[in-house]
């Protein structure tokens, strides 16, 4: 009887003692996930920059640039998280990796971090608040071919592709050796800081920081944000400087304020930027507004929006550019677009962009 009974209690034992380990397995799994994720954008039309040609092509990022991510999160315990993202772009049009010929492979995001009730803090390389700022208040959003304000802020001052102009942001829309906190959300009030070095000795002074403010509260959005950039000798992140006639750079700050209101028939967008360039000889400073709308139109969207630009001290150029559009969608993930753009700067020929895309989600 005394068998049978320790029997008994020993496959008591080991089923729970089984039970409890498959349900911590299943838990643990339950607690972390990893999501693969982005985004195609393909359009056809006909493309000219300023004081250049045009050319007819296929060609990606209409509306957005095409990406794949990659992200995971792993519960830790008490509000805590421990997060990871890895993104890149992607050429659909030719299965290039990058947004252009030597693009590293993960140039979106690609950084570790941690979650906590307290706030986020990330380090890798990272999305710029100025970049986050600049495509939530304009109705194109992030479109680096259709969007005035992307234009103003990131198609300038020797990036690529090349404009003779001097007014623009250097540097990219992501930094490298970064490490940035984010705050929680206090009502709708969020606020980020970053900070990314050079990662070079001797190179001490060859640094970036940033600091913004983010605010939701119904039909309505503000953005203040603060972007400096210091070179110790050269700025490696201009890239193509020499080729605008500019050498000799030393900082640059940037300030941006942006707002929004949402009257449901209509959204106004505004935004408000300042640059100041430090050079080895002298300095100059830059003047850009953007306004535009979204309107509601059947299924779909119209936007439209104007950015000017003017500089002082500098080449003494102005820039003109509009753009009017509207996207349409078949789905919650895909949708179909046309639009029109419109770039002028001072005593070059006008530039112009037209075309139709399609852009798939996953």
């Amino acid at each position: 009887m005394k068998t049978g009974i320790s029997r008994a209690l020993k496959t008591t034992l080991k089923a729970t003692t089984c039970a409890a380990l498959l349900a911590s397995a299943s838990s643990a799994f339950a607690q972390s996930s990893v999501q693969l994720y982005g985004q195609v954008d393909e359009w056809v039309g006909s493309q000219k920059f300023p004081d250049g040609h045009s050319a007819t092509q296929v060609s990606g990022g209409g509306m957005s640039t095409s990406y794949w991510g990659l992200k995971g999160a792993e519960d830790l315990g008490n509000g805590y998280k421990a997060i990871f993202t890895l993104e890149g772009f992607f050429r659909a049009q030719n299965g290039a990796y990058g947004r252009f010929t030597g693009d590293t492979t993960f140039s979106r995001n690609a950084y570790v971090g941690i979650e906590s009730p307290y706030g986020t803090v990330t380090a890798g390389r990272l999305t710029t608040p100025l970049f986050v700022s600049t495509i939530l208040f304009n109705p194109f959003i992030d479109s680096y071919v259709f969007s005035p304000m992307v234009y103003h802020v990131y198609l300038g001052l020797g990036t690529f592709p090349t404009y003779s102009t001097d007014q623009g942001v250097t540097g990219d829309s992501g930094w490298n050796n970064a490490v940035s906190y984010s705050s929680p959300n206090f009502n709708g009030l969020s606020a980020t800081a970053m900070y990314a070095l050079g990662n070079t000795a001797g190179q001490n002074g060859a640094k970036k920081w940033s600091g913004q403010v983010l605010y939701f509260h119904g039909p309505f959005a503000a953005t203040a944000v603060y972007q400096y950039v210091n070179f110790n000798n050269s700025p490696s992140d201009l890239g193509s400087a020499a080729a605008s006639g500019i050498a000799g750079l030393k900082s640059q700050s940037v300030a941006q304020v942006g707002m929004s209101y949402d009257l449901k028939y209509v959204k106004f967008f505004g935004q408000y930027m300042y640059t100041y360039n430090d050079e080895t000889i002298t300095s100059w400073h830059v003047n850009t507004a953007q306004g535009g709308v979204s309107v509601p139109a059947g299924p779909g969207t119209v936007m439209a929006s104007y950015a000017y630009s003017r500089d002082g001290g500098g080449f003494d150029q102005t820039r003109q550019t509009a753009a009017i559009g509207y996207d349409y969608p078949l789905s919650k993930r895909t949708d179909i677009y046309a639009a029109y753009l419109y770039d002028h700067i001072s005593n070059q020929s006008s530039g112009n962009t037209y075309g139709v895309g399609l852009r798939a989600k996953f």
